[in-house]
């Protein structure tokens, strides 16, 4: 009789590989966003004393996202890591945070997926110099072929859509377009080409781990018409087979754009 604890590790590919084939050739998302939390919560649960652990985990799980990816549909993938409100934890945490996310740049930047980095959120919000490694980084993937990853760091939904109504203001006050009128240049359009995501899809898949269910300002205007897939699971355990579970349930679903 095999150990009972050998069974998960045995069964495990098995079961990946039945649902790499009911996934095949169903209609699978072309942009996916993760809030990926629970990191401190799964540490604790762990053991760990420090919760730090979890964060350096959960840190690890980008890159691994993005290869599992590159068997799907996948062409964009944004990725939550650090938000605006985040920004008033204690120093010290908020402090290991920029060093952890920094290396998640790096290690985008510098891994074999190929990727291309774009930071999304506000930078200046950082330490300069975090800010600046971080955007040098990026940089070295402009010219890369493989899947595109949002990185939203210092991110807010609200204030990215403040942000582009301000600048679609601004661009239409640098024309010369009379105050009376300014109104008229705030469409549903202006906004969209100013957000921080432009030129690319709305995120077709939201995924949020750790049990939460809500968006917590995240991409409140791209994730207007986008299915959300919520997971008991924190994000430092979030396995390949929770990424194929979600797209399974996305290809089930009857998208309908609020009609």
């Amino acid at each position: 009789m095999p150990n009972v604890k050998l069974l998960p590790r045995l069964l495990y590919p098995l079961y990946e590989q039945r649902l790499l084939k009911e996934v095949a050739g169903l209609p699978q998302p072309k942009h996916i966003a993760v809030i990926v939390d629970g990191n401190r919560r799964w540490a604790r649960a762990a053991g760990f004393a420090d919760v730090s652990h979890g964060h350096r985990i959960g840190a690890k799980k980008v890159a691994e996202l993005v290869s599992w990816c590159k068997d799907t549909d996948v062409e964009v993938i944004t990725v939550y890591l650090l938000s605006t409100e985040n920004l008033s934890r204690s120093s010290e945490e908020i402090e290991l945070l920029f060093e952890i996310i920094s290396g998640v740049v790096s290690e985008l930047a510098n891994g074999d997926t190929d990727c291309r980095v774009r930071l999304v959120g506000h930078l200046h919000l950082l330490p300069g110099d975090i800010a600046e490694s971080m955007q040098r980084e990026a940089a070295k993937t402009c010219d890369n072929d493989g899947i595109t990853v949002n990185v939203a760091v210092g991110y807010g939904g609200r204030q990215e859509i403040v942000d582009a109504a301000r600048d679609v203001i601004r661009e239409a006050t640098a024309r010369g377009v009379e105050l009376a009128k300014l109104a008229d240049a705030i469409t549903v359009e202006s906004i969209s080409t100013h957000l921080y995501t432009s030129g690319q899809p709305d995120p077709d898949l939201v995924i949020r781990t750790s049990g939460e269910q809500r968006l917590s300002g995240f991409l409140l205007w791209q994730a207007a018409y986008s299915e959300i897939w919520f997971t008991d699971t924190f994000w430092p355990a979030f396995r390949r087979i929770d990424l194929l579970r979600a797209l399974r349930d996305y290809s089930k679903r009857s998208r309908r754009f609020g009609k």
